[in-house]
């Protein structure tokens, strides 16, 4: 099974693919998603992470397959099923997966944010749910879940110490970053690199609010000095927050940084066509900060 990007720019929408782990029904962004195949045998990695079943090699590249189950403690994996591969991060990962459902076209305003009582900073992996009929079906965060199996795949926070010493900028930083855990070390790199400025929002519409207002009342230069925007966050998505920007005239030059672990060549076709200044992906922490160096005009 193949997938592809069918949604238009900046709409506000996504496709969430619809899996199973025994019972209970999960959801991945189809745009993560390269292809679906069936479970294949997988040579076992000596000293691995129990949740890593082995490697493989479908075509000419090779993949890392993760037991979700293991992952999720959803009890033990069968020697059948499904792989799905994923793209993002620059990684290419298969998730072990019992069955697929099938694809539902959702607008980001109907995911719920886990609270609390579900998802922990440390611990949660589900980053939303969403209802379809009668069954609520949870969005797992596959980056953490790979980032907890890898820490090293994670946010390259040790690039921010190669910059040296910086002097302090006043420039502010409009931040739209849905993550508890990865808003926390944006900032705190952000904030080591010189940037101490920062205007924090955990999703496009808030940000846009905040944005929108301050040009009608004549303050944008003083409250906005370029926008860094994640691109999967709920209510609003960075794709629609950085398509509003750049369409509205009071608001079109300003700056804006797409940071995200979805920054593959089909989406990086999409936020150049909505006019993003600059587009990351999410490990490259010290890349980003060169990136706004440039876009405020900072000198090393």
């Amino acid at each position: 099974m193949e997938t592809k990007i069918l949604l238009e720019n900046g709409t506000n929408e996504l496709e969430i693919l619809e899996f199973k782990l025994g019972s209970d029904s999960y959801g991945i962004n189809v745009a993560k998603i390269t292809e679906i195949i069936p479970f294949q045998a997988v040579t076992p990695v000596p000293n691995a992470h129990p949740s890593i079943e082995g490697i493989f090699m479908p075509r000419d590249k090779m993949i890392t397959a993760i037991n979700l189950k293991n992952c999720l403690q959803r009890g033990e994996q069968e020697d059948k099923g499904l792989f799905i591969i994923t793209n993002f991060n620059k990684l290419d990962i298969a998730f072990h997966v019992d069955s697929v459902v099938g694809i539902h076209r959702v607008s980001w305003t109907a995911i719920i944010k886990p609270d609390a009582t579900v998802n922990t900073v440390e611990a949660g992996v589900s980053t939303g749910i969403v209802k379809f009929d009668d069954r609520l079906v949870i969005i797992l965060d596959f980056e953490k879940i790979v980032t907890d199996i890898s820490p090293e795949t994670g946010l390259k926070v040790a690039d921010i110490e190669e910059l040296g010493e910086r002097e302090r900028s006043d420039i502010p930083i409009v931040m739209a970053e849905d993550s508890v855990l990865l808003h926390k070390l944006i900032s705190d790199s952000l904030k080591k690199a010189g940037y101490t400025h920062l205007v924090d929002f955990e999703n496009g519409q808030d940000a846009w609010d905040y944005i929108s207002k301050a040009a009608s009342e004549g303050t944008l230069s003083e409250k906005v000095g370029l926008v860094i925007t994640d691109i999967e966050m709920p209510i609003m998505d960075g794709h629609r927050l950085t398509k509003l920007i750049k369409s509205d005239d009071k608001t079109r030059r300003l700056p804006v940084v797409i940071f995200s672990s979805l920054v593959n060549d089909e989406m990086r076709r999409k936020g150049e066509q909505l006019g993003a200044d600059a587009q990351l992906s999410k490990p490259e922490i010290g890349n980003l900060v060169r990136e706004i160096d440039k876009l405020v005009h900072v000198s090393d």
